[in-house]
């Protein structure tokens, strides 16, 4: 991992901001009349999503994507001025959040300033055209990092955006060279110290193919060298196996773990439910034929408890299955705020229990009932850390139906381990009591995390 990597963003709550649908006005301005709840809401960290002007070239939908950027170092109109960004940012830092922003480093709309100015920075098909080697990202077309007047122009890019902002959302990092981001991190860092660095890696099975068409695609175990937190799409697929019924959860707690082996001590994992590019969960809950639907609260409990930054997609707080369009204007409907689906006042006290229980060197392990739904996890403090010798244990029913779990977690050789003695403990989540009693604890459908 980076060498100037804090290890108090494993805490980190990230929330992420699609500017143009997030009030009905789209703006800086509007968005900084909102911060106060947003941090009410238990946030430290607010993604803004691409800030810039978008292309009219190749464009899709009436507005276009906010990812077909037309020029790297300009604020869209539409959405303010820099001073406007500015004045958000300041107002943000009041409130004890930092801000970053969407950089999209792989590609630009085929109109954009940068073509106009440095055609050679371009990738150019056999016929000597620009365009892109994903053939469904037809409004864009990508650069070409083989040219080393473009790692200076981006990297100056980013060092003029550090005097604003606290650090960037890098889009498909992966298929931007590793030492290209080192050495733009080196430079950002003299501008900003302790800039936030998140790197959107790709789903396994896009990188896999990618490497196979000969196309230059970062791996998630190097990408740390360069990037603070990245992406969990390493294990998203089963992810959405398990939702959809053709994955187990054993096989997602299975992979959560061998996060553990895979990966350098300090790894920090984006966890996320939700984000732009993925439905929304409460969209979801019910995919799987003939097994009950899940519980976005218990599902909720494990995006926190799980190692790593949590990511909160504007909007997901309410619990509504509607997804911004990405090229439209698309306003978050805010009105179920307060009401019985608010999920507000959990994600604030998950938020204070990710940061006063869990500590930011644990180690975490965890496995699965799958006749019931239910996940056990648990994470100890790793000796010579801040949290040496303490234990919390996690106990997630994701379809919020009543079961017991069991506390000794298997083992592939030998006895079980079991992680909780018996006896009374309270529920960080909600204050109520819970029994373990020979090594099961019963749930009565709530999720429960309890210190040791």
């Amino acid at each position: 991992m980076a060498d100037t990597t804090n290890p108090e963003l494993q805490h980190a709550v990230i929330y992420e901001v699609f500017v143009r649908n997030h009030t009905p006005e789209g703006t800086f301005a509007a968005l900084e009349r909102d911060l106060g709840r947003i941090r009410g809401l238990g946030v430290d960290v607010i993604w803004l999503m691409p800030i810039h002007p978008i292309g009219e070239k190749g464009r899709k939908g009436t507005i276009g994507s906010p990812y077909a950027n037309r020029d790297y170092r300009a604020v869209n109109p539409s959405m303010g001025t820099r001073d406007d960004l500015a004045r958000l940012v300041e107002s943000a830092h009041e409130l004890g959040m930092r801000v970053i922003i969407d950089v999209v480093y792989n590609h630009t709309s085929p109109d954009s300033v940068l073509y106009g100015q440095h055609p050679e920075f371009f990738y150019h098909d056999a016929e000597g055209e620009p365009g892109n080697r994903i053939g469904d990202w037809a409004d864009v077309i990508d650069l070409d990092y083989d040219v080393p007047a473009l790692w200076e122009y981006q990297a100056e890019t980013l060092r003029g955006w550090a005097g604003i902002v606290d650090g960037f959302r890098c889009d498909v990092a992966s298929f931007v060279p590793l030492e290209f981001w080192k050495r733009a991190r080196g430079q950002v860092e003299e501008v900003r110290p302790g800039a936030i660095w998140l790197a959107e890696t790709v789903h396994r099975g896009f990188g896999e193919a990618a490497r196979r068409l000969g196309f230059y695609c970062c791996r998630d175990t190097e990408e740390y060298d360069a990037f603070d937190i990245e992406y969990a799409y390493d294990i998203q697929e089963c992810f959405d196996g398990y939702l959809e019924g053709t994955a187990s959860l054993s096989q997602y707690l299975d992979l959560l773990s061998f996060e553990e082996s895979a990966y350098r001590e300090n790894y920090n994992k984006l966890r996320y439910l939700e984000n732009h590019d993925l439905p929304r969960i409460a969209g979801r809950l019910s995919l799987r034929e003939g097994r009950p639907a899940f519980s976005l609260r218990a599902l909720t409990a494990f995006l926190y408890y799980l190692k790593g930054a949590t990511l909160i997609y504007g909007g997901q707080e309410t619990s509504t299955a509607h997804l911004p369009e990405l090229f439209e204007i698309d306003p978050v409907d805010w009105s179920p705020l307060g009401g019985e689906d608010d999920l507000t006042p959990l994600m604030r006290r998950l938020w204070e229990i990710k940061h006063e229980a869990l500590g930011a060197h644990d180690a975490f392990r965890g496995w699965a009932d799958d006749e019931h739904d239910v996940a056990v996890c648990v994470r100890d403090g790793l000796p010579g850390t801040e949290s040496a010798g303490k234990r919390t244990v996690g106990v997630f029913p994701l379809t919020g139906a009543d079961a017991e779990a069991s506390l000794i977690q298997p083992m592939r050789m030998g006895e079980g381990e079991r992680v909780l003695e018996d006896g009374a403990y309270e529920n960080l989540i909600d204050g109520s009591a819970v029994t373990v009693r020979d090594g099961r604890l019963g749930t009565e459908g709530r999720a429960v995390i309890v210190r040791a």
